[in-house]
């Protein structure tokens, strides 16, 4: 999700890559500034903690088993792992970072992709499952060494939310924030309109990095996070049949419904990532169930789905007043 700007006029843009893609921080407040390198420091120290692709972060050395106490300063890994156990119970296991030895499995991880064969699926899944490990005091419990964890759902938003944090701890109040997608807004606009953001048509020609179309744009002059997750982008083919790369944790396979994206917006970034995942297992129709029966969840939800062959919205009575008319 990116912003769709009507003025381009900040006191200050910081852009980068991190995680394997790039962030955008705008800032419009002047009297105060922060610069690119206090960004990518605190980005770098969150990666050293929760990057699956740093073969020294705390998360790649508890996977290969070689960690067993955590370090007393490690706040980003407990806080992920913490929320990760919270929303994967309450979404009845829709949610579960353990997946990481599917996700491999497929090729989803690095590629090549491939299809498990039931044998080794079963086998899989024995590993995954917040039941398989824990924390104790700063221990880490592994009961299945073979248990490992890809956060990668939920990280990214964290992120969003570290930096947010930082921006209020160095003065600023209106800003917005994307990292990958992921996008974290904070008052207004320099001109004091809200923050408009375009909601992409899920289509596999709608290409990151280029001139995409939008489905619907929402304006937010609250402060919010706004996530999105897709099954249009990462898709392979595999003898007539189509693999989408969000993974159902109870059956260890792409999760097989009819939703193509889901956009969540919520009081933090973490939140808003993790549940669209979430809505992306469970579909329409159940995730639609679950936000009526955790209605004391601030979530806001806006689904995309195939209807024969035609993409159709529905959406959240809250998330609604966000919606501009087209």
């Amino acid at each position: 999700m990116q912003e769709n700007p009507s003025v381009s006029n900040y006191s200050q843009r910081i852009t980068g890559t991190t995680q394997g893609t790039t962030y955008e921080v705008k800032l419009v407040d002047t009297n105060t500034s922060v610069s690119k390198k206090e960004i990518d420091s605190v980005l770098h120290d969150f990666d050293l903690e929760l990057s699956g692709y740093i073969d020294e972060s705390i998360l790649s050395k508890i996977n290969r088993g070689s960690l067993k106490k955590l370090p007393k300063k490690s706040i980003y890994f407990r806080k992920c792992f913490i929320t990760s156990q919270e929303i994967s119970k309450i979404s009845g296991g829709a949610f579960d970072p353990t997946v990481f030895p599917l996700v491999k499995a497929w090729g989803f991880f690095k590629k090549p992709y491939e299809v498990p064969t039931e044998d080794v699926l079963d086998s899989l899944m024995e590993n995954v499952g917040f039941h398989n490990l824990a924390i104790q005091n700063d221990s880490i419990i592994k009961y299945n060494d073979k248990t490992t964890l890809d956060f990668n759902a939920i990280a990214q938003g964290y992120s969003v939310d570290i930096i947010g944090d930082f921006l209020k701890l160095k003065g600023h109040t209106n800003f917005y924030i994307e990292i990958g997608g992921e996008v974290l807004v904070n008052g207004k606009k320099e001109d004091g309109n809200p923050w408009y953001l375009a909601i992409d048509y899920p289509s596999k020609e709608n290409k990151e990095g280029e001139t995409r179309m939008a489905k619907a744009v929402i304006g937010i002059d609250e402060n919010k996070a706004i996530a999105t997750s897709g099954n249009y982008r990462k898709v392979f083919e595999f003898q007539g049949k189509q693999y989408a790369h969000t993974l159902n944790p109870k059956t260890g396979k792409p999760a097989q419904n009819n939703t193509r994206s889901v956009t969540v917006i919520a009081n933090s970034c973490m939140d808003a990532d993790a549940y669209a995942t979430v809505f992306m297992v469970l579909g329409v129709e159940k995730s639609m169930t679950f936000l009526r029966e955790n209605d004391s969840l601030p979530l806001q939800a806006y689904f995309l789905y195939d209807d024969d062959g035609k993409i159709v919205e529905r959406m959240t009575d809250g998330f609604q007043k966000y919606l501009l008319e087209q």
